[in-house]
């Protein structure tokens, strides 16, 4: 194990709980509702080195019922106890070599900051129902005073997931002056209505609980059995049905014979999922209070960008941070298509965005517990590097690759500056186009996720979606040209391609194989099997290639879909090949083509 490694895999250490007293305006905060707190307590922690110019603070949103403890061990702790902790620390996804992390409870709760359990400025008793509602804003202008105190003016990024992706979301709308970037995971703009039943039925357990007593009931047992009711339905929408299937199934308990005989008369089965959701609601009961559980949820519940700004496009209007959405393939308590409705919003005013699907069946619960490359995408999106040099060898361009891009970035018009590649991989084109326009950033699409994260890191905006259908959220005319740089081979629906290309961009430029070249053709008449080649190098059953075609099919396409084929540039492997084309059989000579098309009204 080197150095490094070593590391790792120590964390961050023993660490505390600090608290600090906010220094209020005249009267108290003002909230969103008109209430006044007249005195605030914010319970935080922090890892890492301050630099000296105070510029390297990432602030952390924790969750619904999460608190300022990320990562570490306090005293007392037998092993690391952070609910982040493999996310946060030396080398790790957020780097604490690097960045100052701080992470707050949040206003409402019951973890050091105040909410309906603290002591009322007047008579040092429990708030309770004396506490006032509050929104997102309200805590995430909490947060803002805390970092204010402790003389923090920029963030070098604001991070949440769940929640603490809406708050995140806030904070870069709300102080848009603060935020360098920003990354939300697993949010949205505001709940589905499937969410909003859950939250809803869960408040009710606790509303109906007799123990509840209208939300005074510090001075005795409160309304645990709905508390537990709540934390036991949320729970259900933490978790993908395939995570529940696998972890669970319909498996009964050990004993499961002698709780069915006792139980009969209740109606209650001994599966070992009921088991689950017990223990989830007996531990939750022993930690969080039932009032802040209330506060925080309706606070959530109300979060609703697009109703709050008229609509979603002007809700990011003002937004000066660099983004990155995180969704998640199994997660139905915030669906993927949210995460692509925010990507879409930010796009339509300008914003530098990334979007990144992951593949997390595990449920809404996977990012944290399923991090492995959602922390090398977080990593490389807050450590996003300067360009590479021309010539830097992580590139592996060939000579050939190398000439075919520069032919390529020929087409691209002069004027242009907001310019998607399409099948970005690794990077590579997004680098030349950014030297050759002198343009601060590109945006690539791709469906790998490990070229996702080489874009990410070199400071490139990329969406990691599938191009058959990933586009639709790609606004239209947002971009000045797009690329499809030996790409449309593999796709499922060239023709809906080809359409989006020039919905998104009054430009469109393709590259890709010639398959009827000579050389193809006599592979395939003489040995009378597909062939392969140095540019088809795959046997028929394991390509990718699902589309080959020929020039002129290509030509036949784009006058089907009237689109206007401006300008078509031939390339070759072989002098033979130029020879051929330049005796009128370009179709027949040319290895690899490029075409530049666009609409046909511009013609």
């Amino acid at each position: 194990m080197d150095f490094k490694e070593q590391e790792t895999n120590q964390g961050v250490g023993l660490v505390e709980t600090r608290h600090c007293r906010l220094a209020l305006p005249d009267g108290g905060l003002k909230l969103d509702n008109g209430a006044t707190l007249t005195r605030i307590d914010v319970a935080y922690e922090a890892y890492g080195t301050l630099s000296a110019a105070r510029d390297n603070v990432v602030f952390i949103c924790h969750a619904l019922t999460g608190d300022a403890h990320v990562a570490g061990s306090h005293e007392g702790d037998t092993q690391p106890s952070g609910w982040w902790e493999g996310m946060v620390g030396p080398g790790r996804g957020i780097d604490t070599n690097r960045f100052y992390v701080i992470c707050a409870n949040i206003l409402g709760g019951c973890k050091g900051t105040t909410g309906p359990a603290s002591p009322h400025p007047d008579d040092n008793q429990p708030y309770g129902s004396r506490f006032p509602e509050i929104t997102v804003g309200d805590i995430v202008t909490v947060h803002r005073l805390l970092l204010l105190e402790l003389g923090i003016e920029r963030l070098a990024a604001v991070v949440g997931g769940s929640f603490g992706g809406m708050q995140a979301l806030e904070f870069a709308i709300r102080f848009p002056e603060m935020v360098e970037r920003c990354i939300s995971i697993a949010a949205g703009a505001s709940l589905t209505p499937q969410a909003l039943a859950f939250d809803i039925v869960g408040r009710a357990s606790i509303l109906q609980d007799p123990n509840w007593k209208n939300g005074d009931y510090y001075d005795g047992i409160g309304p645990i059995v709905g508390l537990a009711q709540a934390r036991k339905l949320a729970h259900i929408t933490y978790l993908s049905n395939e995570m529940m299937s696998a972890k669970f199934g319909r498996r009964l308990r050990a004993n499961a014979t002698e709780i069915a005989q006792r139980w009969a008369d209740a109606m209650r089965q001994p599966f070992e999922i009921e088991s689950y959701l017990e223990h989830q609601g007996q531990k939750f009961i022993k930690r969080f209070d039932a009032n802040s559980y209330l506060m925080i949820t309706n606070a959530m519940d109300q979060f609703d960008l697009a109703k709050r700004f008229k609509s979603l496009d002007e809700a990011f209007a003002g937004v000066k941070a660099k983004m990155l959405l995180v969704a998640l393939s199994g997660d139905w308590l915030f669906l993927p298509g949210q995460s692509q409705d925010l990507a879409s919003a930010m796009l339509k005013n300008s914003l530098q965005v990334s979007y990144v699907k992951l593949e997390a069946p595990a449920g809404h619960d996977a990012f944290l517990t399923h991090i492995e490359k959602l922390s090398e995408a977080i990593g490389a999106f807050l450590t996003a590097a300067e360009p590479l040099p021309e010539h830097d060898p992580s590139l592996a361009l060939s000579d050939e690759q190398q000439a075919d891009y520069n032919r390529l970035i020929e087409l691209i018009p002069e004027n242009a500056r907001h310019v998607l590649d399409l099948g970005c991989g690794n990077g590579a084109l997004l680098n030349m186009i950014r030297r050759r326009f002198q343009a601060p950033n590109g945006t690539g699409v791709d469906i790998d996720i490990d070229a996702t994260i080489a874009s990410l890191q070199q400071n490139h905006d990329v969406l990691l979606t599938d191009i058959d259908h990933g586009l639709l959220m790609v606004p239209d005319n947002s971009y000045d040209c797009v690329v499809l740089s030996h790409t449309l081979q593999i796709m499922r629906k060239p023709h809906e391609v080809l359409r989006q290309m020039l919905r998104i961009a009054p430009v469109g430029i393709i590259s890709f194989p010639n398959f009827g070249h000579w050389m193809v053709r006599l592979g395939l008449f003489f040995s009378g099997r597909m062939p392969k080649t140095r540019r088809l190098p795959y046997s028929w059953y394991n390509t990718p290639n699902i589309h080959l075609c020929t020039l002129l099919d290509f030509l036949d396409l784009c006058r089907d879909l009237d689109i206007h084929v401006e300008r078509v540039v031939h390339l070759h492997s072989r002098r033979f090949s130029r020879m051929v084309t330049r005796l009128g059989w370009p179709n027949l000579g040319t290895s690899r083509v490029i075409v530049r098309i666009t609409r046909k009204e511009q013609d």
